[in-house]
């Protein structure tokens, strides 16, 4: 049996792996000066950020509609067997309802399963999707059930070196984010449950904060699936990806350490300066339970 697996764009794997296992990627839509583009197809986060420094409103992002959906899915029906389309968390759009109903005109042959996540936090159950599916061992139906089983273990979070984009988005108060930089505090955000919430505050640096931030997550962690963990970001100093790097490998010895630039949901919402580390757990830590 032929399986392909499809993503919204808001998995953040780069190119090339998508490509090599024939990913096929749903675009999301990005508004940007009162246009409509598609998130990697006709705009990208470099356009964003030039577009809010120059003085312009921040953009915004929708989700796929129930027709761009049906179109994907009757077209790679065409030469396989089954479709695997994992979607952004429910939480935070409504791809997932809307492939939902997309796939109601391809029964058996059309599984949809909720990341509960966004980037490449989404993005591990994409990889974790194409393994399954290359090995060719479980059908379509089981490896949506292990997908959905996977998605509560993903460790998905980012430090933000500036708040304003938060600010500008409606989901950071002025005044929080005066007092922040005057307190020169660096917030991360954290994924748990498919809904965003506010970690730990650091002080300092951004560079200082981040591997600050590397060792809070991972040092002396036993829960690890060590097999790969993403870097992903906006713009950032350089050099600081290779000292994060260096910093993973410090508190964890992972096969893989995959650098990804976050895509145009991520820019809209978070801005440069933005970078975060997500692995996998081979455990389920409680979700109120810090790690």
């Amino acid at each position: 049996m032929r399986i392909r697996i499809s993503s919204d764009s808001t998995c953040d794997l780069n190119r090339d792996y998508l490509l090599a296992h024939q990913v096929e990627l749903v675009p999301l839509y990005t508004f940007k000066g009162g246009k409509t583009f598609r998130d990697g197809v006709d705009i990208t986060p470099a356009d964003i950020f030039a577009h809010v420094a120059s003085g312009g409103d921040l953009c915004s992002t929708a989700a796929n509609n129930v027709e761009d959906y049906h179109e994907v899915f009757f077209r790679l029906l065409q030469d396989c067997d089954a479709v695997i389309h994992i979607t952004i968390s429910l939480d935070f759009s409504s791809c997932y309802q809307n492939a939902c109903v997309a796939a109601e005109d391809f029964p058996g042959k059309v599984f949809v399963v909720d990341s509960r996540n966004l980037s490449t936090g989404h993005g591990h159950v994409v990889c974790e999707a194409v393994k399954m599916a290359e090995a060719g061992e479980l059908g379509p139906e089981e490896i949506a059930e292990s997908l959905r089983e996977l998605t509560s273990r993903v460790d998905a979070s980012f430090l933000l070196d500036r708040l304003d984009y938060m600010v500008k988005g409606g989901r950071c108060s002025m005044v929080a984010a005066l007092g922040a930089n005057l307190l020169k505090l660096k917030p991360y955000i954290e994924v748990v449950d498919g809904k965003m919430r506010v970690g730990k505050k650091y002080r300092g640096s951004f560079e200082k904060c981040v591997l600050e931030y590397v060792k809070d997550k991972l040092q002396g962690r036993d829960d690890l699936v060590l097999e790969r963990i993403f870097i992903t970001h906006t713009p950032v100093q350089t050099g600081l990806v290779e000292l994060v790097r260096a910093a993973i490998l410090q508190y964890a010895p992972f096969t893989e350490i995959v650098e990804t630039e976050a895509g145009c949901t991520v820019s809209c919402h978070c801005g440069p300066g933005t970078l975060g580390i997500l692995f996998i757990r081979s455990k389920q830590h409680a979700p109120d339970q810090p790690v």
